[in-house]
This record gives C-alpha cells, sequence and structure tokens, in this order.
C-alpha cells in the first residue's frame, strides 16, 4: 500500500517537473523570439535605438520638477503636464515633432484663453445663469471645433491641435465652475505644456534629428530604383535569356511591390517635413508637395509592373516562337526605360539636375514606334489567337511603361526646377552653344505623345 503511494507521488512529481520544464521552455522561447524581433528592428533602422533613448531622456528632464521641491512648489501636480505633453509630442521626426509640439502649444494657449473668457463671461450674468452659459459655450465650442476637424486640409495639418483645443477649453471653462482660480490653473497648465514641449523639439533637433523631409527623399528614389531593377530583369526572364535562373534573381524583381503600398507613408512624411525648418540640402519653403506627384507617377508605374509581372509568373506561358517576335523592341524598351529610371533616381540622390535620362527615354520612344508597327502588320500570321494575345499584352503593357516613365522624368525634371538643383552640365552647354536645356525642352515636347498600341 505505502510502496503504490509511492509510485503515485513520484508520478505526481514528475509531471509536475515535466509542466514545469514545457511551461519554463515556452517562455525561453518567447523571449528568444523577442530578442530576435528586437535585434532585427535595431539593424533595420539604428535610428530607432536612439530615438527611444531620446525620449527617455526628455522624460527624464521633465520629471525634475516632481524630484526637487523648489520646482515642484512653483507648479504642483500641474507638473505632470510637462511628462504627459513629452510622452504624446515627441514623435520620430523632427517635423512630426514640431507639428504636434506647435499645434498643442497653440491650441493650449488658445483654449485656455477662451475658456477664461468664457468663464468671466459666465460670472457677469449672475449665479443662477453662469452654468447655464457655460454649458452652451462648451457645447458650442467644442461641435465648432468638432466640424473644422472634417476638412480635408486642416485634419492633415491640424487636427492634432483642434483636439487639444476642445480638451483644454472644456477643462478650463468646466473647471472653473467649482475652482475661482482659473487663470492661475490655465497659466500653470501653459506653462507645463511650453517647458515640456521645449524639453522635446530642443532634445528632437540638436540631438541626433531625424528629418522627415530627408527620408521623404530618399524614399522617393528608392522607390524609382526599385522600378529600374525589375525592369532590368524582366527581358531576360521573360524571354529566357538569363543564364544564371535563381531564387536571388526573381526575389530582386519583387522589390516594387512595396512600392505599392507607400502612399500613406508619403502623405504622412510630406505633412511631418513642411513643419521643419532649413536643413542639409533642403531649402526653406522646399516644394515637398510634389513628391506627391513624383509618388503618383511611381505607383502609375508600378502598377502597370504588377500586371505584367503576372504573365511573367503565369502557369500558362506563351510558345517562345511567339515570344522572339517582339523580344527584341520588348527587351530594348525595359533596358532603355531601366537606364532611364536608374539616372533619374541617381540625380535625386545627389540632387542634381542631369539630363542623362532623356536619351534614354528617347531610345525607348523609338522601340515602342517600331513595335507598333510591327503590331499591326501580320506579325504572327499561322499562330493562334490564343497565344497572341499574352504576348500582345504584353508588349502593351511595356509600351505604357515608356509613357509612365516618361511623366515620372516630367515630375522629377520639375522637380528638379522647383527645388533649384544643381546642373553639373551647366558649364558644358555654355562651352557648346546648344545647351542641354533645349535638349531637355525638345524632350519634354516630345514626351507629350501618346504610345497607345492600336
Amino acid at each position: 500500500m505505502a510502496s503504490s503511494e509511492n509510485r503515485e507521488n513520484v508520478k505526481g512529481w514528475k509531471s509536475a517537473w515535466s509542466w514545469g520544464k514545457g511551461y519554463f521552455k515556452k517562455i525561453v522561447n518567447v523571449v528568444i523570439c523577442v530578442a530576435k524581433d528586437a535585434k532585427k528592428l535595431g539593424e533595420e533602422d539604428p535610428r530607432r535605438i536612439v530615438h527611444s533613448f531620446k525620449v527617455g531622456l526628455a522624460i527624464s528632464l521633465v520629471s525634475l520638477f516632481y524630484y526637487f521641491d523648489f520646482l515642484y512648489e512653483g507648479f504642483g501636480v500641474a507638473a505632470m503636464w510637462a511628462v504627459m505633453t513629452v510622452v504624446v509630442v515627441f514623435e520620430f521626426s523632427v517635423g512630426a515633432t514640431l507639428g504636434k509640439g506647435v499645434n498643442r502649444g497653440i491650441a493650449t494657449l488658445l483654449g485656455g484663453a477662451l475658456g477664461v473668457a468664457a468663464h468671466r463671461l459666465a460670472i457677469l450674468t449672475g449665479e443662477n445663469a453662469e452654468s447655464i452659459i457655460l454649458g452652451l459655450s462648451v457645447f458650442w465650442i467644442s461641435a465648432l471645433a468638432t466640424f473644422l476637424r472634417f476638412f480635408p486640409k486642416l485634419k492633415a495639418r491640424y487636427d492634432y491641435g483642434l483636439l487639444i483645443f476642445i480638451l483644454t477649453f472644456s477643462l478650463i471653462s468646466v473647471s472653473g465652475y467649482r475652482d475661482d482660480e482659473v487663470i492661475e490653473m490655465a497659466h500653470k497648465r501653459l506653462s507645463t505644456v511650453m517647458i515640456g514641449g521645449s524639453a522635446t523639439v530642443l532634445i528632437c533637433i540638436f540631438i541626433r534629428p531625424i528629418w522627415a523631409g530627408e527620408d521623404l527623399h530618399n524614399l522617393t528614389a528608392t522607390n524609382i530604383e526599385k522600378l529600374a531593377i525589375f525592369l532590368e530583369g524582366f527581358g531576360q526572364e521573360y524571354f529566357e535569356t538569363r543564364d544564371d535562373k535563381n531564387k536571388e534573381n526573381k526575389a530582386s524583381l519583387d522589390g516594387y511591390i512595396s512600392v505599392l503600398n507607400v502612399k500613406g507613408t508619403e502623405e504622412v512624411l510630406v505633412n511631418s517635413a513642411k513643419w521643419e525648418p532649413r536643413h542639409g540640402r533642403f531649402r526653406y519653403r522646399h516644394p515637398w508637395g510634389q513628391y506627391l506627384k513624383v509618388g503618383r507617377s511611381i505607383r502609375e508605374c508600378a502598377y502597370r509592373i504588377d500586371a505584367l509581372n503576372g504573365y511573367l509568373n503565369s502557369e500558362m506561358q506563351t510558345p517562345m516562337e511567339i515570344r522572339t517576335k517582339v523580344q527584341e523592341p520588348c527587351t530594348k524598351m525595359s533596358s532603355e526605360c531601366s537606364c532611364a529610371l536608374r539616372e533619374l533616381a541617381k540625380g535625386l540622390k545627389t540632387m542634381t539636375r542631369s539630363m542623362s535620362a532623356d536619351p534614354h527615354i528617347r531610345n525607348a520612344k523609338t522601340a515602342a514606334k517600331s513595335l507598333k508597327s510591327s503590331l499591326q502588320t501580320s506579325l504572327w500570321p499561322n499562330a493562334d489567337l490564343l497565344d497572341i494575345i499574352p504576348a500582345a499584352t504584353v508588349a502593351s503593357l511595356i509600351v505604357e511603361i515608356v509613357s509612365c516613365t516618361i511623366k515620372i522624368a516630367d515630375s522629377v525634371h520639375e522637380l528638379a526646377c522647383l527645388s533649384k538643383f544643381k546642373n553639373p552640365d551647366a558649364v558644358i552647354a555654355n562651352e557648346t552653344g546648344q545647351g542641354r536645356v533645349a535638349v531637355a525642352s525638345d524632350i519634354h515636347e516630345s514626351h507629350s505623345v501618346n504610345l497607345v498600341v492600336e
């Protein structure tokens, strides 16, 4: 009897040990996975680590209002607003931080002033009507400010400010009904918000700043490069002329996919960049809105490439003898468009107004016209119609990509003009007497020709 009980106890201890051991392994695996994810995030963008330390430093500095008695006596519990301001205002980029800081400061000032005014007006009407006046003022002011948040332009840049305005006005005006020291309350809150905002902005700008405008500029150039990479390898993949067919080459062609969903990121970066002062190579009142136009042209081209990629990965492939009929002009167009896009990306990165992309665009247009003429003749006299359609569609898409490349070039040239990019070819242009400006104007005039396969 005793031995059986001992065996049961041993089994119980073993099962408990197995359960505890398995649970401990799960915890270790979770910790390892989190550590790997953290390492990956830090390696992808080391600025994230710097930003985290900057936020910690800002919160630590404004927390001194609580740690030292002589600072705490001046502001009291209102010092917590400085900490809250740092938490909600400190963003990843300088532009986003400045935008939120300015919004919060101005909104707190206006909301506090209007709250005090509403409180004073309610007192003048008498004790019986005071609550009614305060209630009506909170209702109408909050409703009006909330309606203003629906305006697209106001929502893009001042939505956070309107939200803080509603909050501050409501807190000051409503609190004033029970507290006569409403002016002191508004003053303390405004002071602590300004202190927290100033500390945030100074740390964000002067300690390893992260500029939204620079990120937007680099993102645009990188997106153009991704399109160029696909077009560079498409001809070899589709017409099967590549010697080394491996997964890495296939993966490099899929880089354009990230361009399709980048619109929201571009809009956020543009709105943040508009708040930033002059920095680096970017002047005051830099034409940030033009980057949205360039981005639209890039995405338009990316959508054509995505359709083209569908034929590249299709299970039902067109016979090679059908494809070879359009191989030369299609390969020429994709190659020239790739070179043109690379030159445009290079010009963006170096902020120069080089016209090196224009000859490639001319060559692509010549190949497109040649292909268009070929398609109007009996290019496939005895071929099956179902085999012809995919090849003709691929050719048509590449011609549309040529048109999209022209749009990208035009928008980039316009950005270069508005941003006053450097022109390294100006000296050569003056010496030759012809000038690349004339060449560029000729290119732009020819760009207006519509390239559509009929």
